[in-house]
């Protein structure tokens, strides 16, 4: 083994998760054009298509998004009709984020991406299974990692 085969990009897990990272959002890009939506702006939707409602602090945490990325991205769907932010009535400290009903049609128009987004990557329900679950591992693990760092 060589002294520096451990900096070789081939020997990196980060680098084949980066480039599917990019090339999957690059993917998305042009469905995601049609509804006007970055594919931040996607997964926030996603979370409230479901949600309906939260607070600002946990759809942070929940995307692992801070204030700084998560309020002008909010603002943004807010002022497109998607989204209505307001303060909090038990802590005015807190906003508060609620789709609309007009957020909740966009629903239907999204729902064949995940369609077009499996026949792209084409893995088998096992396959996508086992490969969430990793990822949702390394996840966990940097994070615990980070926050035994702090």
């Amino acid at each position: 083994m060589e002294a520096y085969d451990p900096l070789d990009l081939n020997n990196q897990l980060c680098y084949p998760i980066y480039l599917c990272s990019k090339e999957i959002i690059r993917r998305y890009t042009p469905w995601l054009n049609e509804l006007d939506l970055t594919y931040t702006q996607y997964i926030v939707m996603m979370y409230f298509w479901k949600q309906k409602r939260s607070n600002v602090k946990e759809l942070g945490k929940m995307l692992m998004l801070d204030p700084s990325t998560l309020t002008p991205l909010l603002k943004k769907l807010e002022n497109k009709g998607y989204l209505k932010r307001e303060r909090s009535h038990k802590d005015e400290r807190n906003l508060d984020v609620s789709i609309t009903e007009k957020g909740m049609e966009l629903r239907q128009k999204a729902l064949s991406i995940p369609e077009r987004m499996g026949k792209c990557i084409d893995l088998s329900e096992e396959e996508a299974r086992t490969l969430y679950s990793l990822l949702a591992k390394v996840l966990t693990n940097v994070e615990k990692e980070m926050e035994s760092n702090e």
